[in-house]
Formats: structure tokens, sequence, C-alpha cells
């Protein structure tokens, strides 16, 4: 999978930002990068979120016997595609995600959310997010830290031009960010296509950490506070940042203000 985000919809952390030695390119212009994903994944497909930036998935590998299939949330008629344990892709009331991996305590989540039998990782996802966007009291940390699994994924909601973007505790399905030339956001499973867009300077998505439009880079495994570490090549050369949880802070517990649906959860966190 393959989101690339302009820096208006979301602003990556200040280490991820690029020096112009570093061979980033402008990943948007003219499509680019995501025109170098489709020719790498056969049978993928794009999204174009118009001035937002573009989304790009490709069930390549899976069983190609396996037809997209429909499943609902709360009676609303919703496109999946890929199986259920590796990478889906749907989108609900504007809210786009894709998932990679698999959730281990999916029949509890299901319950928690109230999602028939059918549902699957990804409509657990934007479940979870518009919980937290329109009614939920608790922390996202909390949220997030709830899914237990191998995952990555990535949220955009059009609506409110926001992003919300998460890994593993273990870090478990590759995935790796960074900014191209101008500044926009680059996240994907594929580290090549990464490299392409943002030169040296890309990294892993931290483990155990989520990202929002409004919040930036935080862990909901660690209380503490992240610095950026720089990250060395075979050759010496600092190619990008990793974010590791610093033990030396400890940040104050962040509550979730229980909003009204009307409300929007990404614009008071």
């Amino acid at each position: 999978m393959l989101a690339v985000f302009n820096k208006s919809v979301a602003k990556s952390p200040d280490a991820l930002q690029q020096a112009p030695e570093n061979g980033a390119v402008s990943a948007l212009k003219d499509g680019f990068l995501a025109a170098q994903f489709s020719s790498t994944h056969p049978g993928s497909f794009l999204i174009n979120l118009a001035s937002s930036g573009v989304i790009a998935y490709s069930s390549a590998r899976q069983n190609p016997l396996l037809p997209r299939y429909w499943y609902k949330i709360n009676d609303e008629r919703i496109s999946c595609y890929g199986l259920c344990s590796s990478r889906l892709f749907a989108v609900v009331d504007d809210m786009f995600c894709l998932f990679e991996g698999h959730i281990e305590n999916i029949a509890v989540l299901k319950q928690q959310y109230g999602l028939n039998k059918t549902a699957n990782e990804v409509s657990i996802v934007i479940e979870a997010y518009r919980t937290l966007r329109d009614r939920g009291p608790y922390p996202a940390e909390h949220v997030v830290r709830g899914i237990e699994g191998r995952f990555a994924f990535v949220l955009f909601d059009a609506t409110s031009q926001s992003t919300f973007i998460a890994a593993d505790v273990d870090g478990s399905v590759p995935f790796f960010w960074g900014t191209d030339a101008e500044g926009h956001l680059v996240v994907s499973t594929d580290t090549e296509i990464v490299k392409q867009g943002c030169g040296k300077s890309f990294s892993p998505f931290p483990k155990g950490c989520f990202f929002t439009s409004s919040g930036g880079l935080r862990s909901y495994e660690h209380l503490n506070e992240l610095k950026a570490v720089p990250r060395v090549n075979s050759s010496g050369e600092v190619c990008g940042m990793t974010f590791k949880v610093d033990e030396g802070s400890r940040k104050e517990k962040s509550t979730m203000p229980r909003v009204g649906s009307d409300a929007n959860w990404s614009q008071h966190y």
C-alpha cells in the first residue's frame, strides 16, 4: 500500500523534513510516485484525493479466485477488497482505509464496536476512528492499544481532511515513511517506493506508535515522549531519522473530550 498526503493535510515531524541533497523528488507532481507503485505492483489501483494526495493499493500475491465482496456496517453497504488476514481496502462515508496484517482479538472488537459477523479488520479500524471522531470519551492511544495483532494501517477522512496512521507494537508489518522534496508525507509498505520518493531521508514507521494530522506522532504503548535518533547507513551517512521512546521524559496522560456527532474529533486532538 502507498499513501502520499499533501503537507497541508498531514504535516510530518520536523525530523523527517528533507535536505535538498538527500535525493528526494516531488511525489505528487504528475502522479510520479503513484505511477511507480502501479508499475511494480500488478493489479493495483489508485485513488486520487484531489489536492489532499493519493492512495494506492494492490492485492497482488493474494488468491485471485477470491473475488471482491461486500459487507455492511450499521446497514451501510461497503465495498471491500482482498483477504481478511492480509491486505484490505474499504471506503465508508468518505473515510478511506488501507490495512495490512491481522487483528487477533477481532471477535472482541466486533462486539465492542457493535459490528456484525461479516466485519473484518479494515471495518474495525474505520469504526474505531469514527467512534473517536464523533463520540469517543477515551484517549486515542487507549483505542489503538486495544487492537491486538500484527498490522499497519492508513486512514484518510476526506470530510475533515485528517489522517490516522498506526503500526503494531512489534513493527511486524514492514512499514516506512518519509517526506518528499516538497514536504509531503509518504507512507508505504514498499521500502523501494519510499526510497524513490524520499531519497535517503526515510525511516521505518515507529512501532507501537500512531500519527494524526492534528496530534502528530505519538506512542500508544508508552507515556514517554518520542525523540528522533539519526539513522546511519553502512557508509556512515545519516539517512533519515528513527523515533524512539525517550526514557527520560514522561508526558501527561491526555483525555479525549466527549463531543457530539456533529463535531469532529480530529479538531479536538
